[in-house]
């Protein structure tokens, strides 16, 4: 059976339900869940995980991302959204663990695919280390963890950024350029690195 999407109109209201493909055919808004992890370590440096995206994908194959993200299914909510992290991490927090940031509008186009979302998105604090994750191989290639000051040099200015990573089953260093991340026209990673920040130093009120 096809997977069937809620659409919305852009003042986000409910409009009914269509097929995935169609819903990227077509250009419809419709939400999505959007999570990043974040921690601080022993030596007080502060780090966002970041997912490789598979070399399959349809879309920005071999990207880093979001740490865990998905469509949701007509009918859910941000609740059922909490089913990506353990899908594609292979962990399973509460939903009151995570953190809300608020709602991101985007719009891209991928080939024949246009992309229109809102994106419900969510800070995790989770120290564990990268090798403790369980990560779907068919969704997910690898995963590194960004050091904010460095991931903010990298994004201002360019700076390659040296990060902990593994990947088939590895464990590893990799050097991470603008060209290693997932395009967007807002700034949306730098926003995000700041928030981490902010939010490993205690803050909750934290909007995108």
């Amino acid at each position: 059976m096809a997977e069937m999407l809620d659409i919305y109109d852009e003042n986000m209201t409910w409009l009914g339900a269509k097929e995935r493909a169609a819903v990227h055919r077509d250009g419809d808004w419709h939400r999505v869940f959007q999570c990043w992890v974040i921690y601080r370590d022993d030596a007080g440096r502060d780090f966002v995980v970041m997912q490789r995206r598979s070399p399959i994908k349809e879309t920005f194959p071999n990207k880093l991302d979001v740490s865990a993200a998905g469509h949701y299914a007509a009918g859910e909510t941000a609740r059922e959204g909490l089913r990506e992290l353990s899908e594609e991490l292979g962990i399973a927090p509460r939903f009151d663990d995570l953190i809300p940031l608020g709602v991101r509008v985007s719009v891209a186009r991928c080939g024949g695919l246009i992309d229109r979302e809102f994106a419900d998105v969510f800070f995790l604090v989770d120290g564990r280390p990268l090798s403790a994750y369980s990560y779907r191989c068919d969704e997910v290639a690898g995963l590194a963890a960004l050091e904010t000051t460095g991931a903010l040099a990298l994004l201002e200015h360019g700076t390659p950024l040296v990060a902990q990573a593994v990947g088939h089953g590895a464990a590893a260093q990799i050097t991470v350029t603008r060209d290693d991340l997932i395009p967007t026209v807002d700034n949306y990673l730098y926003k995000i690195v700041l928030l981490a920040q902010r939010c490993l130093d205690g803050e909750r009120r934290l909007a995108i």
